[in-house]
């Protein structure tokens, strides 16, 4: 990976957030807190940044809708408005292989985005190969871990070692986040540091 794939620039980077539902949720080791605690402050630091975001529902008429701390935080974002975040409904394992996702990727491509921060459950199977498919499409990733789950632990590090092996960055939300805002001072720093004490 190219060095300037490490660095997080606002405009050029978006939010892609996978199957954070109602009857998945409760499923992943210990339910899923801190999984759904960091994809809430990725939400609220996409919100401060302007940064556009796409949300999965892998088969919502099984597995529930995206449980509704995320659904606020949509809202705030836009999504009522079909701002600056898209929910996408999916049967396929990887976002990728969607047809509807696909389009609102290649519309980020031909916008200037070029790095995709990927999150949410479950991290060997919906992640792992959305993450194979950005990075087929040829977008930077960085797959933000501590916003990763799965059932067990096992599978948690084997989803993320593949991520590796794709060529993604394994990162946090503390990272990601410092990293878009660059500096402190700011009101968006400030904003940012209270999301995620």
């Amino acid at each position: 990976m190219n060095p300037a794939d490490f660095r997080l620039v606002p405009a050029s980077t978006a939010l892609l957030v996978i199957d954070v539902q109602e009857k998945l949720v409760p499923a992943m080791l210990d339910g899923g807190a801190a999984c759904v605690a960091n994809v809430e402050r990725l939400l609220e630091g996409a919100k401060l940044l302007g940064m556009r975001t796409l949300v999965t529902q892998q088969y919502p008429k099984g597995l529930g809708p995206t449980i509704a701390n995320v659904q606020q935080r949509l809202e705030a974002l836009g999504i009522d408005r079909g701002a600056t975040a898209q929910v996408v409904d999916k049967m396929e394992f990887a976002a990728t292989s969607n047809a509807q996702a696909q389009l609102v990727l290649q519309q980020w491509q031909a916008q200037g985005v070029h790095a995709v921060l990927v999150c949410g459950m479950e991290a060997h199977v919906c992640v792992y190969q959305s993450v194979r498919g950005l990075r087929e499409m040829g977008f930077a990733v960085h797959v933000v871990r501590d916003a990763c789950a799965s059932r067990t632990a096992a599978n948690l590090e084997i989803g993320a070692g593949l991520w590796q092996r794709c060529g993604a960055v394994v990162t946090s939300t503390e990272t990601v986040l410092f990293d878009l805002v660059g500096a402190a001072g700011s009101e968006t720093f400030k904003a940012i540091s209270r999301a995620i004490r």
